[in-house]
């Protein structure tokens, strides 16, 4: 039996709620033949994180990652959302570790360690533009195929991936199903109490809201709020989010996450070296790699009528999962829901 406390530290991560059971994740054929293991709950004080990041020269960026697993075992790479950052998979990673997989967990641009490589080249944060730095980051650390996995500004990122370029793209898990942008469609009205959730996209269209994307302490008030507000059941502590939020110091973050939003809803411009992907993008391709998708019952964001409003753009073996009780940051939420899903999809 192997100690965990020494088993993490090898792996580059801290000791904590890494102490998921990784009993019975080992060598599942598939979802059905296995009881899922319970995810974990915090202990006070104890607060996993990768202790070890490496940077790599990759496009337009350089990159900082976490790593850990066998250096030659298939690759998984996990995508964060917003307002989050690497640590959303500090407690997926030494699972994921544990089966054998290399795990690769990449800043996005403008988060953590990530930074742009020229002064002159635009903050952009299209959808497009986010996901060819996923392919240069491939690339660059010598990746031919993945297992992309992701939530939030992640889940898009990595759909897109798998939808244009899925020979690079072993398999998929996506949290929130299809997520991505049809720009046209984003003209039309929601009900309601989507439009509600939906309150931080609007305010980013204002000035005012980049400026307290801006300033330290609204911007650290307002992403708690985030936070708070999209994961009512998750009972996190303070120095989970702090460890998160140095992440948004990045000297790029506001205007990242300004331009990303702002794009979305067509009230600024992309760059033509993209043109020809939004293009594609526009025309909803459907992803054909083997995929799971998670809905979390507790995000706002998650539809009503769970994967009708998608299912059709998943043409390849597919299955659809609910994490019950859980909100919208499901990979650290419910790190067993995630890794039992990115096991189960490399044998779909």
């Amino acid at each position: 039996m192997f100690d965990r406390r020494t088993f993490s530290k090898a792996l580059g991560l801290g000791t904590g709620a890494a102490a998921v059971s990784l009993t019975g994740l080992r060598g599942l054929p598939t979802a059905s033949a296995a009881t899922p293991p319970t995810a974990p709950s915090p202990s006070p004080g104890i607060h996993p994180s990768f202790t070890r990041t490496k940077q790599v020269r990759a496009g337009l960026l350089d990159v900082g990652y976490a790593e850990v697993g066998p250096a030659h075992g298939p690759v998984v790479i996990c995508l964060h959302g917003w307002p989050y950052d690497i640590h959303s998979f500090a407690d997926v990673a030494p699972l994921l570790a544990a089966e054998g997989y290399r795990v690769i967990v990449p800043h996005l641009r403008g988060h953590g360690t990530t930074r742009f490589l020229s002064a002159r080249t635009f903050r952009n944060a299209q959808q497009s533009a986010i996901a060819l730095d996923v392919l240069a980051l491939m690339d660059a650390l010598k990746i031919e195929k993945a297992v992309l996995a992701g939530f939030d500004w992640g889940s898009r990122t990595a759909d897109i991936v798998a939808a244009l370029w899925s020979e690079r793209v072993k398999a998929l898990v996506s949290v929130s199903g299809y997520l991505i942008t049809d720009r046209e469609a984003q003209k039309r009205p929601l009900p309601a109490k989507a439009e509600h959730a939906w309150w931080y996209q609007y305010y980013f269209a204002t000035e005012r809201g980049r400026t307290a994307m801006e300033t330290p302490a609204d911007r650290h008030a307002l992403t708690r709020l985030v936070w708070d507000t999209v994961s009512p059941t998750w009972d996190f502590d303070d120095a989970t989010f702090e460890r998160t939020a140095r992440a948004f110091e990045n000297p790029d973050y506001a205007a990242v996450v300004i331009h990303n939003y702002r794009w979305r809803l067509g009230l600024a411009d992309g760059e033509r070296r993209y043109d020809r992907y939004e293009k594609q993008l526009a025309a909803r391709p459907f992803i054909e790699v083997p995929t799971i998708t998670l809905d979390a019952e507790h995000d706002p964001f998650t539809a009503p009528d769970g994967d009708m409003s998608y299912r059709d753009r998943f043409t390849g073996a597919y299955d659809h999962r609910t994490s019950k009780g859980i909100g919208h940051n499901l990979p650290q939420e419910a790190p067993a829901d995630f890794v039992r899903a990115v096991v189960d999809v490399d044998h779909l």
